[in-house]
């Protein structure tokens, strides 16, 4: 009954960490469990050491959503692949993941991004239902670099080493990129679109122009991936660098703007707090009554390979994904899945790079992915017209998603296990 309750509840709108809160009582109280339980479970995640990561890493994104990097950054971009055919489509991709893996929301990339480069591409003569889908789908590219939040927030679910994380998203990454950049070039050429002619002074200039901001995603990546830095490192050298560079180089961002800049960003991270500690009361509840036990004996005898099991897994998370903000489905998919992939010897590493690709791809996945609303209240197009523009990149996703999951070496050539 309890549970017919709580589907009444979050299909009514009540917030999810809400409806979490009220799973989490009844189903205390109905086994006899002690409801401090619940704040204990709540308290746990002040003992997560990255946790500290995630508003630094969040409001060094929010500044930079802010300030005009975007803008030097897409010429920067441009002056170096704007000469290829598609020139500016494939600046487009590689600038989203760039944003979305600073800022690890997709929807602020859309709004940061999309006025600036759907005008530009349409001016270019790019065909407008190419540009939106384009854009709508590239509003999720990038959750597989650092500093992405949504990494660092699986790592503290699943126990993993976040560092191992990052090194494993990077190829995966890079295919995405790669598959999307060849057809992007291939669909450009076949409409005629002329690339910008390569220019020395335009590259000079613009990279004198964006000077103190092109070396921050290359310091943050080869310090991370080199071992150089921890995450925790990298977190605060790249907050202070960038209030550095925007507040008092460029004056992009005011002092007096910072204060809303923090308020927008916590109220992001205070969000993920409050539904990261209302799931792990939910998580010691499932744990208590042994539900993982249950769940794993009743995929058993439906699913006896690993690739059913994944096939399986991938039409879950991409429902889940377009269903479900990619915190809450992180603090609440993740606990049930771990324990099933380990029965089929799926590694936590393999699985957080398929639930995040899974994630990404159902931000712009018909007919209730997020992205697809953000990029119409945006954009201001119908969202039926974005459907049918973002399904050739959906497929392009789909197609890199089962290279990844049925291809783990290249998610572990780099993991040491």
């Amino acid at each position: 009954m309890s549970k017919i309750v709580a589907l009444i509840l979050a299909l009514a709108g009540l917030p999810l960490f809400a409806v979490m809160a009220f799973v989490a009582i009844i189903g205390h109280r109905a086994s006899d469990i002690d409801l401090q339980a619940i704040i204990i479970a709540f308290y746990q995640i002040t003992e997560l050491p990255l946790l500290e990561t995630l508003p630094l890493f969040a409001f060094s994104g929010y500044v930079l959503a802010r300030s005009d990097a975007p803008t030097r950054l897409i010429r920067v971009t441009n002056a170096l692949f704007g000469w290829l055919p598609g020139g500016l489509a494939i600046v487009a991709i590689w600038l989203c993941s760039l944003v979305t893996a600073m800022t690890g929301a997709s929807g602020v990339t859309i709004v940061a991004l999309g006025g600036i480069l759907l005008p530009a591409m349409l001016k270019n003569a790019y065909p407008e239902r190419f540009s939106l889908g384009l854009l709508t789908t590239g509003g999720s590219l990038g959750l597989l670099f650092p500093p992405s939040l949504p990494i660092i927030l699986y790592a503290v679910m699943s126990e993993t080493p976040v560092e191992d994380l990052f090194i494993a998203g990077f190829l995966p990454g890079l295919l995405i990129l790669t598959l999307l950049s060849f057809y992007t070039s291939l669909r450009c050429r076949h409409a005629g679109i002329t690339p910008t002619p390569f220019s020395w002074k335009e590259l000079r200039g613009a990279l004198r122009a964006s000077m103190w901001e092109v070396p921050l995603p290359f310091f943050v990546a080869t310090g991370i991936y080199s071992g150089g830095i921890t995450v925790s490192e990298a977190a605060v050298t790249a907050a202070t660098y960038i209030l550095i560079v925007e507040v008092c180089i460029y004056r992009d961002v005011k002092l007096s703007q910072l204060g809303a800049i923090a308020r927008e960003s916590m109220v992001l991270v205070g969000g993920i707090l409050i539904i990261l500690g209302m799931s792990l009361a939910v998580t010691n509840y499932i744990i208590d009554t042994d539900a993982p036990r249950q769940l794993l004996e009743y995929v058993r005898q439906y699913m006896t390979s690993p690739y059913t099991f994944l096939l399986a897994l991938n039409l879950f998370l991409l429902l889940v994904g377009c269903m479900i903000d990619i915190y809450a489905a992180t603090t609440l998919v993740v606990p049930l899945l771990l324990p099933i992939a380990a029965e089929y010897e799926i590694s936590p590493v393999h699985l957080g790079v398929i639930f995040l690709t899974n994630m990404g791809i159902g931000y712009a996945t018909p007919p209730v992915g997020m992205n697809l609303f953000i990029a119409s209240i945006r954009f201001r197009k119908p969202v039926l017209q974005l459907y049918w523009a973002s399904i050739p990149f959906i497929a392009l996703l789909l197609l890199a998603l089962a290279v990844i999951t049925y291809w783990p070496a290249l998610t572990l050539v780099f993991i040491e296990e």
